[in-house]
């Protein structure tokens, strides 16, 4: 065993799974990109506060899974568990509601909670976060659904798409005395931790995955029965473009969101494979506001990278790779086929063994090579290489540009 192994929860990434990581992480980014965001790049650190007031005390996340300290003086300060709330901070400090009448942001980087390791999910993970402030419409809830649908539908990730409004500062207090009296009623079959939830957070006993707690909940009244005029109508004109965009969706009546900030919209993505969550948002109207900002409408959603990357069957066939083997005293002529074939744009090594061609070809075998590039006392006498197919074992002369 090693004298140092990675801390626990914390992973290394590289091969397979890096490739994985890196072909879903770009594919998001050129969606974005399509859909017109700007990126920003927030600080992996933030004041406690920060997330205390966005998140909410009373969540799993700031009671049990932050990454807290102080620094030096005193202050308490916190690897971020995710992107959000920074992303308003930096919103409401650098002023850019007054840039624009909207502002659409992305943001990809590790988050850090201090939960149980398990598949897909560490305690450094990484996500790729969107943010949409400045309109209340709810057209673009449905666009920022179809975005993920697009993210989706393009990485042949089967997913059911779940929808439910959870309404607003107007109707959800009578919900949440409802709900309260409703699970007064039922605690019985609550497990601890939601008899613990039950009066400071209820909306979250909904979304326990305790088998006990799911069918306690199961004649738990409904959010959408109590949402006010402006949140209904919110949630049909949604459901009405979805329609629209042919966007299959479910609405499921107990989905909520793990952090106290949203408000109408919530989504989640959940793989029809795993039934796990992969992509998950919803608005969150009052948060600017909160952060001592002008009153700003808000939708947003964050991407698990790594989850998602485990659902990723067929990755795009990688660019033929061309390696260089020098046998005798050519090596500087072996440097400038190889510069000559990157500035063709093909990916390139040059062999670092040493050895006759046998040996030679043998590595470029070894390392999964599609075509060895020749270059012997021959090749650099009359200015060319020779091209072999490692599959085929065909071999073509190739005459050397003259720029090089």
């Amino acid at each position: 065993m090693p004298e140092f192994q990675s801390v626990r929860g914390f992973h290394d990434l590289f091969g397979e799974e890096l490739k994985r990581f890196r072909y879903v992480s770009n594919l998001i980014r050129e969606k974005l990109r399509l859909y017109n965001f700007e990126e920003i790049v927030l600080p992996v650190v933030e004041y406690l506060e920060v997330f205390q007031r966005s998140i909410g005390e009373a969540t799993d996340i700031v009671q049990k899974e932050m990454f807290a300290f102080q620094d030096r003086k005193g202050r308490w300060l916190a690897l971020r568990p995710e992107g959000t709330a920074g992303a308003v901070r930096a919103y409401v400090q650098n002023r850019l509601y007054a840039l624009k009448p909207y502002v659409k942001l992305f943001y990809e980087g590790p988050m850090f909670r201090y939960e149980r390791p398990q598949a897909g999910r560490y305690r450094q993970f990484h996500q790729i976060g969107a943010e949409v402030f400045g309109s209340l419409d709810p057209h673009v809830d449905a666009e920022i659904i179809q975005l993920v649908y697009e993210i989706l539908s393009e990485l042949k990730v089967e997913v059911i798409i779940e929808i439910n409004s959870i309404g607003c500062k107007v109707c959800r207090p009578a919900y949440r005395e409802a709900l309260i009296n409703y699970l007064n009623t039922v605690e019985g079959g609550l497990c601890e931790v939601c008899l613990d939830r039950k009066d400071r957070n209820p909306l979250r006993v909904l979304d326990c995955k305790v088998p006990t707690c799911k069918e306690a909940v199961k004649e738990a009244p409904k959010m959408v029965d109590f949402l006010c005029e402006e949140c209904s109508q919110h949630y049909s004109k949604l459901k009405e473009y979805l329609t629209v965009l042919s966007i299959p969706y479910r609405e499921n009546p107990n989905l909520v969101r793990g952090l106290d900030y949203y408000t109408k919209t919530v989504f989640e993505a959940v793989s029809t494979e795993l039934d796990i969550t992969v992509i998950a948002g919803g608005r969150y109207d009052y948060l600017v506001e909160e952060f001592g900002g002008p009153p700003t409408p808000a939708i947003g959603f964050a991407v698990g990278v790594e989850r998602l990357s485990m659902l990723v069957k067929d990755l795009p066939l990688e660019e033929p790779l061309y390696v260089v083997v020098p046998f005798g005293d050519v090596m500087d002529y072996a440097l400038m086929v190889a510069k000559s074939l990157r500035s063709e744009g093909k990916r390139v090594e040059v062999s670092y063994r040493k050895g006759g061609l046998k040996k030679q070809l043998e590595f470029a075998h070894k390392i999964g090579a599609q075509y060895a590039v020749i270059v012997g006392e021959e090749e650099k006498a009359g200015g060319f290489y020779t091209l072999k197919n490692m599959e085929t074992g065909e071999q073509v002369r190739v005459e050397l540009s003259p720029i090089f």
